[in-house]
């Protein structure tokens, strides 16, 4: 009992010493004097003296720019031709005649498969051939002469065509056997090695013909009077921001999709440097019109969602202050904005900082001296 009473009292002496030192902490009035006294952060000279400067800011004017209205759609890049070659029988692979990446001729032999038993078929059916064609010049001959009834010189031809006909079959057989490029161009990747089995349909390799990209792109009905055959167009990728190619609208669709009411346009692209690559995604740039109009820099226009504003400068009396003034703004391109209503020429407005003010603060052009006082002279 008497140990519970104890360490009960000894609580109780630890929070009156306590409240003690908090009071006097408060009372003493030495620190807090020296925050607010001359040298003190707060004071005159120190670094509290920043709170009553005026703020420099620089001052711009809106301009008259051209604009290009632009419509941006999005399209999948292709190549001019582009195929996935397979074989058309089931055959081991007997020799691979190309490297990935390496550009081939139209009719360049890719692939040969095994031609074993190909080749044995055509040299039997080119027999017969021989052997049937030799009876049928027999029969003829003899049919000139008197000798044959010309309808046995009718059924020694008709057994001639037929061999002949053996032998086109045997060689197209053979040829099935051979993977050639249908067209000139650029072979991917591929594992094929010889000894492989290829089944019909399964792929071989791929070839594109990257001499230009075609792109196709859906443009929304309602602005189909802005696309047409012919027109120059511009496309810009992610992997290459700062790039701009060049291209045309080729052919557009005879029909519009039922459902997403949209047009299908095929156009094309150039590329010398080889840097579209087929199944890259491009944005298609339309262009709608051009129009002049005034404008200001990006840094000078705040936006706050679905509106903008921007700081005007207003001289009243002997000082300078920003009033933040609602405007309507247009496109934006290349760094600037286009500035429909609130502004005019005349007006100067604060071309950058616009975190750093607000509306109705006192402000300075960048590079005058502070009021009340002559800038400040150079050392020296």
């Amino acid at each position: 009992m008497l140990r519970r009473h104890f360490f009960f009292v000894l609580a109780v002496g630890v929070v009156l010493l306590m409240l003690v030192a908090g009071g006097l902490k408060v009372l003493s009035p030495g620190k807090a004097t020296q925050v607010g006294g001359p040298g003190g952060a707060g004071g005159p000279g120190g670094p509290g003296r920043s709170r009553g400067e005026v703020p420099q800011v620089s001052l711009t004017s809106p301009v008259s720019r051209v604009f290009t209205e632009r419509l941006e759609l999005l399209g999948v890049a292709k190549g001019r031709q582009s195929v996935t070659l397979s074989a058309a029988t089931t055959q081991l692979v007997s020799r691979v005649l190309f490297s990935p990446g390496q550009k081939v001729a139209k009719g360049q032999v890719l692939v040969e498969l095994k031609t074993t038993e190909q080749d044995a078929a055509l040299a039997q059916a080119q027999a017969r051939e021989v052997q049937a064609r030799r009876a049928y010049e027999r029969w003829r001959a003899l049919s000139d002469q008197g000798y044959a009834p010309a309808a046995a010189v009718d059924q020694y031809e008709a057994v001639w065509k037929s061999t002949r006909a053996d032998v086109g079959a045997a060689e197209a057989r053979l040829g099935d056997r051979v993977i050639r490029a249908p067209f000139a161009g650029v072979v991917g990747l591929s594992d094929i090695a010889p000894g492989a089995v290829i089944s019909p349909g399964a792929a071989i390799v791929t070839l594109d013909d990257l001499s230009a990209v075609r792109v196709d792109f859906q443009v929304p009905d309602r602005f189909l009077s802005a696309v047409r055959e012919g027109q120059a167009l511009t496309a810009t990728v992610d992997a290459w921001p700062d790039a701009r190619f060049n291209g045309r609208v080729l052919r557009l669709d005879t029909r519009i999709d039922e459902r997403t009411r949209a047009l299908t346009a095929r156009s094309e692209f150039t590329s010398s440097e080889g840097l579209l690559k087929p199944g890259m995604m491009l944005r298609v740039g339309v262009n709608q019109g051009v129009r002049t109009a005034m404008a200001l820099p990006e840094s000078a226009v705040a936006v706050q969602g679905d509106g903008a504003s921007v700081f005007v400068a207003v001289q009243e009396g002997g000082r300078m202050t920003v009033q933040q003034r609602p405007v309507v703004a247009g496109l934006r391109q290349d760094g600037w904005v286009e500035i429909l209503e609130g502004v005019t020429t005349a007006d100067r407005v604060v071309a950058d900082g616009l975190n750093r003010i607000q509306s109705g603060q006192p402000v300075r052009p960048a590079g005058s001296p502070p009021p009340g006082g002559a800038a400040p002279r150079r050392a020296g």
